[in-house]
């Protein structure tokens, strides 16, 4: 019987780690099936197509497997993956500094990237460490060519660009105190970016990073789906590391998600968070769960405080790689990214962070989850706290 082959399918397709849709004769394929399938990268390919012969064994080759399964010291093997993460052409890190530099590292040792290019005013910076990142490429055999510069031409043609220029806090201050100052860091980034690369996603880290990815956004007139703010990740993976301590287990024992924007404002969920597949609150009374909320939300002010000079650079920068694994195809599922929302969860014309399904072309949904009223309340309470200001 005769299919109608929709955007479902070819999400389904996805979801599942592959990478190709039989399309059988008789089939209908409608233009959102073809859209979907070109910006995710699914390949439709008419059948139908050969499948492999089915391998027969006999009774008693059988009968050993299943013995030797039930072998108390058997363990199942590991799935093979089946969906090749695509290698980025181009990568540009407008700030070489502790972010700017991680990120390279990262990516680099992850051979994620055929060219990196960092870019910093500083004289020497972005040449030094991408000379040092190349000298490395020695020992972990990374096919990256890694460059530096203090030109911000040097973007051209970049597939993907991250910028985390601009000042960074220092103790006392607060992620706000530096919209004034990192604004034109933005504007002469997003200048380079329009002009050079036009078709590139960008992914913003520049603090306040809510506010800085609403003037990236405006400053490039780049669709939503291009221009990206790096936070719910690293929220997130601060909320799921108190949890894990707080319960003595291990972080991969905790799934947990922060929404909101990336300061006072932010919003950890508990409501979606479990440990061990099961609820917070069979493991942490209420009172640690609301420790570990507020460990989230002061989890970079904390890094601050200590430091004295400059703000977090290895959880931001990990934070980062794993948005580029979304977008290349190495990681599937959502994850929280500061998008402009444009009626997602009652909110109009604000970027905030949110749960996303990212693909080739940068974003690809918003996922709605379900929310408790309160949580709801304080997603909305961030937005208005955003774009208060912002107002002139």
């Amino acid at each position: 019987m005769a299919r109608v082959i929709g955007s479902e399918q070819v999400n389904e397709v996805r979801a599942r780690g592959r990478q190709l849709l039989e399309i059988l004769p008789g089939d209908i394929v409608t233009d959102l099936a073809q859209e979907a399938a070109s910006r995710l990268g699914i390949e439709l390919r008419e059948g139908p197509l050969e499948r492999p012969a089915v391998i027969k064994t006999d009774g008693n080759t059988n009968l050993r497997r299943g013995l030797y399964r039930r072998n108390p010291r058997w363990v199942a093997p590991q799935a093979s993956a089946t969906r090749e993460p695509r290698r980025i052409g181009k990568l540009a890190l407008i700030g070489a500094g502790g972010v700017g530099a991680n990120i390279a590292h990262l990516i680099a040792n992850a051979d994620a990237a055929r060219d990196i290019v960092l870019i910093d005013i500083a004289p020497g910076l972005a040449e030094a460490t991408a000379l040092d990142l190349q000298h490395s490429t020695g020992i972990s055999r990374s096919r990256a060519q890694i460059s530096g510069s203090t030109d911000l031409a040097t973007v051209e043609g970049a597939d993907i660009v991250v910028v985390t220029a601009g000042r960074p806090r220092t103790p006392g201050m607060s992620r706000s105190d530096l919209i004034d100052v990192n604004r034109r860091v933005i504007y002469a980034a997003a200048e380079a970016i329009r002009t050079r690369a036009p078709d590139a996603i960008i992914i913003v880290v520049t603090n306040p990073l809510d506010e800085m990815t609403t003037e990236m956004l405006q400053a490039t007139e780049f669709p939503r789906e291009r221009v990206l703010g790096m936070a719910g990740t690293l929220d997130s993976s601060r909320f799921r590391a108190a949890l894990a301590k707080a319960a003595d287990v291990e972080t991969r024992d905790v799934e947990a998600i922060t929404l909101g924007s990336h300061g006072d404002e932010m919003v950890p969920v508990p409501s979606r968070s479990t440990i061990k597949g099961r609820p917070l609150d069979v493991f942490l009374s209420a009172d640690m769960i609301e420790a570990c909320v507020k460990d989230a939300v002061t989890g970079g002010g904390q890094v601050v405080a200590l430091k004295k000079t400059g703000s977090a650079t290895l959880a931001p920068a990990h934070a980062t790689v794993e948005l580029i694994d979304h977008l290349r195809g190495a990681r599937a599922g959502s994850v929280p990214v500061s998008v402009k929302l444009e009626g997602e969860y009652g909110l109009h014309d604000v970027v905030l962070g949110v749960p996303c399904h990212l693909g080739a072309n940068g974003l690809v949904s918003v996922e709605e989850l379900t929310l408790t009223e309160n949580e709801r309340e304080a997603l909305h309470a961030a937005a208005l706290a955003v774009q208060s200001r912002l107002a002139p």
